[in-house]
């Protein structure tokens, strides 16, 4: 009989009841270290008190009115988005997957109105990841993500990562835009070099296409940075973001340049949750903390302190571990032991992670974690890896 839960998840034999700042505490009373933060989306951590009493504030006042009116909490947002990044405008929605429907219909609908309707085709990149809709499945191609989902939705090309040529070869008179994760995170933590990000930004500019990051992981400060793209110098034309904006709270959003985004007129597109007063009160509180002076600098402090302490692991455990790859606090360990063992020796050591592609588990804290606290996450990862070890030697022996 099928469970009354849709069983799409293979699920940790986990039941969280309360969390705070970094740490979650499970049904039985354990208390589990979250390095995963909600797949990254809980960029202050659990309960944060400033986040708490803007939705409680906000909740007291008015839930829900529809975008048939103006939300002040959408607009505040909204001005600070555009008024700390590349954007002109922006368009919010629920998540990262909508957002990415979204940039989709913007870059066709752009060209459309410029008269070249011919020009529907994004190229996207293998070991990428947009989400889980039909537009999201089809611009990433793979067998995991589309097997039994056809027919897939024309009109997206993928390239090998990191193969200049092949995306180049790519590129034809109905090319609209490159989409592309500055880190991919699903694909295992793997940061584009800034240089290809250059090459990128280049490639578009000489061939009239549109740029369009995804940086519904690695952005809102995960990276060092307010967004990743930051640290190659260059802007997009259209971006994804979503996870960490809301802070827990179900928040997503397309920013874009009023070139990219003027197609997009009075009913075109629209969304019946998005930009809610709760969503945007949460989103305008964390945007209060990741955008506060020396924020960022912490975080790239205890980036540097973190990765200090995972290659020193990786060191002492060679037949786990192979490397640490990543930017900021957006880190992976790629395993040699399968990177399943590595997640569930953790359960045992009460210390959370999230696997990810190539083998890889990452490590997403909330980025206001303590120095305290990644100490411990080293000593919990290091009693993981040792079971892991012990296995080994009794299947050896």
């Amino acid at each position: 009989m099928i469970p009354s839960v849709l069983p799409t998840y293979n699920r940790a034999p986990l039941t969280f009841v309360s969390g705070e700042g970094s740490w979650l505490t499970e049904a039985d009373g354990r208390r589990f270290l979250d390095l995963g933060a909600g797949i990254a989306v809980n960029a202050l951590g659990h309960a944060h008190p400033a986040l708490v009493k803007a939705l409680g504030d906000q909740a007291a006042r008015l839930w829900h009115t529809s975008n048939l009116y103006r939300i002040p909490q959408q607009q505040e947002l909204a001005d600070r988005l555009v008024e700390a990044t590349f954007a002109d405008t922006v368009f919010f929605t629920n998540s990262g997957t909508e957002a990415c429907e979204l940039v989709v219909k913007m870059a066709r609908k752009h060209f459309f109105d410029a008269g070249q309707p011919e020009r529907v085709d994004i190229i996207t990149f293998e070991g990428a990841f947009h989400g889980r809709s039909s537009a999201a499945i089809a611009a990433v191609g793979s067998e995991k993500m589309t097997h039994g989902f056809g027919p897939l939705l024309p009109g997206f090309t993928q390239v090998p990562w990191g193969d200049e040529a092949a995306l180049k070869a790519a590129i034809t008179d109905t090319t609209a835009a490159i989409m592309v994760e500055p880190v991919q995170g699903e694909g295992g933590i793997r940061p584009m070099p800034d240089a290809c990000l250059k090459g990128l930004r280049a490639l578009c500019d000489e061939h009239g296409l549109l740029l369009i990051l995804d940086e519904v992981q690695c952005g809102m400060g995960r990276t060092g940075r307010l967004f990743a793209h930051e640290w190659a110098g260059i802007a997009p034309d259209i971006m994804m973001v979503a996870k960490g904006i809301g802070g827990g709270f179900p928040l997503g959003a397309v920013l874009a340049t009023e070139v990219a985004a003027s197609a997009m007129t009075a009913g075109t597109h629209g969304s019946t949750y998005g930009g809610n007063p709760l969503g945007c009160a949460v989103g305008c509180a964390v945007m209060d903390h990741v955008t506060a002076p020396d924020f960022l600098a912490e975080v790239n402090r205890k980036a540097s302190l973190l990765r200090q302490r995972l290659e020193g692991l990786v060191a002492a455990h060679p037949q786990v571990f192979e490397e640490v790859r990543g930017v900021g606090l957006m880190l992976g360990i790629r395993c040699k032991a399968p990177n399943a063992d590595v997640v569930a020796a953790g359960y045992d050591a009460q210390v959370l992670t999230v696997p990810a592609a190539d083998n890889v588990v990452r490590l997403l804290p909330p980025l206001n974690i303590t120095d305290d606290e990644i100490a411990e996450a080293m000593t919990r990862l290091d009693a993981a890896a040792n079971q892991i070890e012990q296995a080994q030697e009794k299947a050896t022996a």
